[in-house]
């Protein structure tokens, strides 16, 4: 289980901070980009997605983002085997690799160091890698091909993950030149990280996107294996420092955790004091199912996912109440 508070992890350490001075030699670990999105902030935005979290949700619908570190996913209906390929057991230098009987590739997950020398060589990527490092400023050049679209829609950049407080000098140092270059910015975070971090991020930030997933920190911990007491404390300073930022909470609906009008209800009672918030419900579903399968892990849905109607009563009784308590809707 990960420690509460790692400061480590989360901390901006002074080398990290001198790093910020210069873009072109401060790295981070990304493992996705996703261009033209429409579903992460306001317009049409570039989503820059960093590995690392500190949260293993059992639903997480992007695994691969948890480790801060590369990984390799294996699809064996993609491997052409041993007989017609075998191209990348040669490759690698822990004897991670071998065959099955009916020729499909094999990872050790417990003996590979995660190098990725056998994604190289993988033709039909059977064996590929999740997590590419980049600079500061190629992570803005490929945000800023598409400057064009943020212009007419209102739309940026937007930092998801995993979560952005892992690489807090990093997610720092390109939120700084995306207000250089002029691009607007948005924050994706479960909220689990240092204030202290989380308070130089905000200044860079032209809003945040703030998931709460249950006031019950005991089930928030068996669910998400981490509390909930620092992400809830870091909610509420934000809006006490930042009363002109605006901060979206969304709340993942989850059978079997928090799909229920008590909890959400407790959610909206205690984000609705907080200035320039709105509130959002994001329904269950189970996209990111496959990717367990490529990791070689076994995915959560343990009940059944939640009818259409269960969520809809939910989601419009929480619009209402939300409405009624802070006099604006929520989406």
């Amino acid at each position: 289980m990960l420690r509460e508070n790692n400061d480590m992890v989360f901390g901006l350490s002074e080398t990290c901070e001198a790093k910020l001075l210069h873009p072109e030699i401060l790295t981070g670990w990304v493992f996705n980009t996703q261009r033209y999105s429409l579903h992460d902030g306001v317009g049409i935005r570039t989503v820059v997605f960093l590995k690392g979290c500190p949260l293993r949700c059992e639903w997480c619908s992007n695994p691969e983002s948890q480790s801060g570190k590369p990984e390799i996913a294996v699809d064996v209906r993609k491997c052409l085997g041993s007989t017609d390929c075998g191209l990348c057991d040669s490759q690698c230098q822990t004897a991670a690799l071998s065959y099955a009987p009916t020729g499909e590739i094999c990872l050790d997950r417990n003996l590979c160091s995660n190098c990725l020398a056998c994604t190289t060589h993988c033709p039909t990527q059977a064996l590929h890698g999740f997590g590419e490092q980049m600079t500061v400023r190629q992570v803005l050049d490929i945000v800023e091909s598409d400057s064009i679209f943020y212009r007419r829609s209102g739309g940026g950049l937007t930092l998801s993950g995993g979560e952005p407080l892992m690489q807090g000098a990093f997610t720092l140092a390109v939120l700084k030149e995306a207000r250089r270059r002029r691009v607007n910015t948005l924050l994706e975070t479960c909220g689990d990280g240092n204030w202290s971090d989380l308070r130089q991020i905000a200044d860079y930030t032209d809003a945040i996107y703030f998931d709460v997933k249950s006031l019950n920190d005991e089930r928030h911990r068996q669910f998400t294996h981490r509390g909930n007491r620092r992400i809830l404390s870091n909610l509420l300073q934000l809006g006490k420092t930042f009363p002109r930022l605006p901060i979206h909470v969304r709340t993942p609906l989850i059978p079997g955790f928090n799909a229920n009008w008590e909890d959400i209800r407790a959610i909206i009672d205690f984000i609705s004091p907080l200035p320039q918030v709105s509130y959002e419900i994001l329904p269950y579903h189970r996209l990111g199912r496959d990717k367990y399968r490529l990791l070689g892990r076994e995915y959560f849905p343990k009940e059944q996912p939640l009818s259409d109607d269960v969520s809809a009563d939910i989601i419009q009784r929480a619009k209402a109440l939300f409405g009624e308590r802070y006099g604006a809707p929520a989406t």
